[in-house]
């Protein structure tokens, strides 16, 4: 099994010069602003985005000073829309801990989250690049699009494959993406190669959103902070569910939809759907789909040199698809 500490003894210089420039975007004299701050940064995650964004430029032979502003700005970005998710969907864990409005309230959530994205957005202009920027100031848009279609896809219980795969292309893909292309694009990389990485961190997000999808079906693998079957019981319907819909009868079919109809979300409703979508080989086909999307990704990176940063890029590559958090 792949750690992710793998990955990061790649780049450890560089992300311990991203860790000390995300302290300071985070110090503030404003009381309430220290005390969550000093959470968020108690309670971070993997740091894979930042990683994301180091490994382009160090790929494109040119970290440099941009590669940092454009890791902070992503990373702080990142940081709101999870602030802000947390409270639309009512969350009270974030990574196995209190989330902030848990801890605080909403209204903090908020204007936190707020906070961060005004910071996010300051550092992103420090790049002086206009792609940069354009990329990182739409991002907002290209998330929030995403989140409303999966809410749409929550009240019309008849989700199709597309639909779906069109959701994490916007929630979680185009995060991703731009990662890995303003890393490029500071580091003054071709245009081929920019469009290379693009690609790559979106079909690393594609993988990245159904491996985080696939969690809410298997109890023994769950290590991530959330309890199982968390996503059904919100009313959301997954990829391991829509295969698994796809290859049932229709007294089979309607008994789970009628479920999500109705939001009867016991857990007895919640135990019988996942084992429904174990035993229709859910699981199984949301593993290929993964597989095929590594594979995709993985042949992105054969223009460009061996070394490093093309090992990090691998090895993630390797870690995301076994994780178990």
């Amino acid at each position: 099994m792949v750690s992710f500490d793998e990955i990061k003894n790649h780049i450890a210089k560089e992300l311990d010069s991203f860790n000390q420039e995300f302290d300071k975007a985070l110090d503030s004299d404003n009381a309430i602003l220290k005390l969550v701050n000093q959470h968020i940064i108690n309670s971070k995650g993997k740091q894979i985005r930042p990683t994301m964004v180091i490994l382009s430029s160090k790929i494109c032979d040119n970290v440099n000073e941009n590669t940092n502003n454009v890791a902070l700005a992503l990373e702080l970005l990142h940081t709101a829309s999870l602030l802000h998710d947390d409270v639309v969907d009512e969350s009270d864990k974030r990574r196995g801990q209190k989330s902030v409005n848990a801890i605080w309230d909403n209204k903090i959530a908020i204007l936190v989250g707020d906070y961060l994205l005004s910071q996010a957005l300051n550092i992103a202009t420090k790049t002086d690049n206009l792609e940069v920027i354009k990329t990182i100031t739409s991002l907002g848009k290209k998330l929030t699009d995403g989140e409303l279609k999966q809410i749409k896809n929550v009240q019309d219980v008849n989700t199709l494959e597309e639909r779906y795969l069109d959701v994490i292309r916007m929630k979680t893909a185009q995060l991703f993406a731009a990662c890995t292309s303003c890393g490029a694009i500071v580091a003054k990389a071709s245009k081929e190669d920019v469009d290379k990485l693009l690609e790559f961190g979106e079909k690393y997000g594609m993988l990245f959103q159904i491996r985080d999808d696939v969690f809410d079906y298997i109890s023994s693998e769950n290590k991530i902070g959330k309890p199982v079957g968390n996503d059904i019981r919100e009313g959301k319907i997954t990829l391991p569910l829509i295969y698994a819909l796809s290859k049932a009868d229709e007294q089979e079919k309607n008994r789970i939809l009628n479920i999500f109809r109705q939001k009867d979300f016991t857990k007895e409703n919640i135990d019988a759907i996942i084992s429904f979508a174990i035993d229709k080989g859910g699981i199984e086909y949301a593993q290929k789909r993964m597989e095929e999307y590594k594979e995709e990704a993985e042949s992105l990176l054969s223009g460009f040199k061996d070394g490093p940063a093309k090992e990090g890029f691998k090895t993630l590559l390797k870690y995301s698809l076994q994780r178990k958090n």
